[in-house]
């Protein structure tokens, strides 16, 4: 028996799945590629709870913001134009709009507000980090 992969991809499959995992983020269907989720994210009980904004845009890279609490100023991994976060190195991962926000941006993001609070208390980044110009536009 073989499998036959079909080319026809439902992006509402993006909305079921955060509602599913993460269901105190609401989203808003602006177009087929174009789905904002906002919500609050607790990593620890003994951190802060972060308010994040994420734009599912097709195969362009995702936008994923934090809207409170405010970021100190430079903060590490943040491209300093959009105040977006740096979640992984574009040359390293090839985002796909058939990837799912809920299974790996989450988590990144996640992995990125523990180690932002640990960079404030520390001042060392312990996160994976890939040396790059965080001066360029986030991919358009």
């Amino acid at each position: 028996m073989s499998y036959i992969k079909t080319k026809y991809y439902d992006t509402k499959i993006q909305i079921y799945t955060m509602k599913k995992m993460y269901p105190q983020f609401k989203s808003k269907f602006k177009s087929k590629f174009d789905i904002e989720f906002v919500g609050d994210l607790i990593v620890k009980e003994e951190l802060p709870k972060y308010t994040v904004y994420i734009n599912y845009r097709g195969n362009k890279s995702p936008i994923v913001k934090i809207l409170s609490p405010t970021l100190v100023e430079n903060a590490k991994h943040i491209y300093p134009d959009s105040k977006t976060l740096c979640l992984y190195h574009p040359e390293n991962y090839k985002w796909r709009k058939e990837n799912l926000i809920a299974n790996e941006i989450m988590g990144w993001t996640a992995g990125w507000i523990y180690f932002y609070e640990v960079w404030l208390q520390t001042g060392i980044w312990y996160g994976p980090e890939a040396p790059h110009n965080l001066t360029k536009k986030q991919n358009e």
